[in-house]
């Protein structure tokens, strides 16, 4: 999946009321926490998660992992949290533009 410019935009715009719903700890990335994450994008498409500790690098390592790992697509990263997509499979979610 590759978003457009303008559907990461569109998708920016309305993870800008969410709040983070997953917090990557200390523990780092955990199959309780991919399991969780799973979860989370099951159900509502479009997350928060807050990547604690580390440097910009490793934050940012770690959020390029978990998208990996749940099939989703890192949206934009500011700071510490990043915001994920993954449509649902029976596309009754999230329009994008073309």
């Amino acid at each position: 999946m590759s978003l457009s410019g303008q559907q990461k935009r569109q998708l920016r715009g309305l993870a800008h009321a969410l709040k983070p719903c997953v917090t990557v700890g200390s523990a780092g990335v955990t199959e309780a926490l991919l399991t969780e994450l799973q979860s989370q994008l099951e159900h509502h498409e479009l997350i928060k998660v807050r990547c604690r500790g580390g440097d910009r690098d490793g934050r940012s390592d770690t959020l390029q992992l978990i998208a990996s790992r749940s099939d989703a697509e890192l949206v934009t990263q500011i700071g510490n949290v990043g915001v994920l997509y993954r449509p649902r499979a029976d596309r009754t979610g999230i329009k994008l533009s073309r």
